[in-house]
């Protein structure tokens, strides 16, 4: 049992001690958060937001257009390739002259690359390309004849070279 007349007595000072040792954690790890966030992302999504903005209803009017062709895509990644098929509305292999892949992470920009596809067969591009596991935004540019070119974008997870 403590005797009470050894123990020292709780003074301000051991108050001010615990409340700047408290809020000083606080900071700091505030201040770290806030470095982290600072050099991890540039917050950048458009180059200028006034023409972003004036592109709007051309980009609806050509998603609007390409979706009413009925065309269906597929996008797959294994062993270290990536295939990229495009067939119409009756299942028929769409011609394409180019296809671009872009990969890019959803929260940091310094894996982001861009893959071109080589044809592969009537229909398909493929490249060997592996990616790194976890999530991914994967943006598809194909030449297909059209006025515009034809472009969709898949969230993706991969999984052991896999997409899930």
């Amino acid at each position: 049992m403590i005797n009470q007349q050894d123990a020292a007595p709780f003074t301000g000072r051991h108050m001010f001690a615990i409340m700047v040792a408290f809020f000083g954690i606080i900071i700091a790890v505030n201040v770290i958060m806030a470095v982290i966030a600072r050099t991890s992302w540039t917050g950048l999504v458009v180059e200028n937001s006034y023409v972003a903005s004036q592109q709007f209803n051309d980009r609806l009017a050509a998603t609007k257009a390409q979706a009413a062709l009925g065309w269906q895509a597929s996008l797959g990644m294994s062993d270290g390739q990536v295939r990229y098929a495009l067939v119409d509305k009756q299942g028929a292999p769409v011609r394409m002259e180019a296809v671009s892949v872009s990969f890019r992470r959803p929260i940091d920009d310094r894996e982001d690359h861009v893959v071109q596809l080589q044809a592969a067969e009537a229909g398909v591009f493929a490249a060997k390309h592996a990616l790194a596991d976890g999530a991914w935004i994967v943006e598809v540019e194909a030449d297909a004849g059209l006025s515009h070119l034809y472009r969709e974008t898949h969230r993706i997870l991969i999984v052991g070279g896999v997409a899930q």
